[in-house]
C-alpha cells in the first residue's frame, strides 16, 4: 500500500471516528455558536487541556503545513487550515500528509502531476 493512501485512510478515519462523538453532541442538543461550543468543551480541567492540546496542535500544524506548502507548491494551503478548524485536525492533517506524499510519490515514479509520464 503506498503511503499516500494510508494516510488518506488515516483521513477517512479521523473524519468518522470523531463525527460519530461531534453528531452525538448536536443530536442532544448541542451547539457549534462560538460561546456555548467552547463551553461544552472547556466544562471541565480535563476537556479544557485536550481542547487547549488540540487547538495548540492545529495552529502549530497549520504554521508548518503553510511553509511546507508553499516550499513543495502545493495548491489550496487555505483550505487544510479551514478544515483542521471547522472539521478537525484528525483529518487536515493526514489529508494534507497525503497530498503531500502523493505528489513525492509522482515526482519520483517519473510522472508529472498532471499525470504525464516523463523521459528518464
Amino acid at each position: 500500500m503506498k503511503r499516500s493512501t494510508l494516510y488518506y485512510l488515516f483521513a477517512l478515519a479521523g473524519l468518522i471516528i470523531t463525527w460519530i462523538f461531534n453528531a452525538q453532541y448536536l443530536i442532544q442538543g448541542g451547539s457549534v455558536e462560538p460561546a456555548a461550543f467552547f463551553g461544552a468543551a472547556m466544562l471541565t480541567p480535563l476537556t479544557t487541556a485536550i481542547t487547549l492540546d488540540v487547538y495548540w496542535s492545529a495552529i502549530v500544524f497549520s504554521i508548518w503545513m503553510l511553509t511546507d506548502a508553499k516550499e513543495k507548491a502545493i495548491p489550496l494551503r487555505w483550505l487544510y487550515i479551514v478544515i483542521c478548524f471547522c472539521i478537525g485536525l484528525a483529518i487536515a492533517l493526514p489529508l494534507y500528509l497525503g497530498v503531500r506524499e502523493q505528489r513525492k510519490e509522482k515526482a519520483c515514479s517519473g510522472t508529472n502531476l498532471a499525470g504525464m509520464t516523463t523521459p528518464v
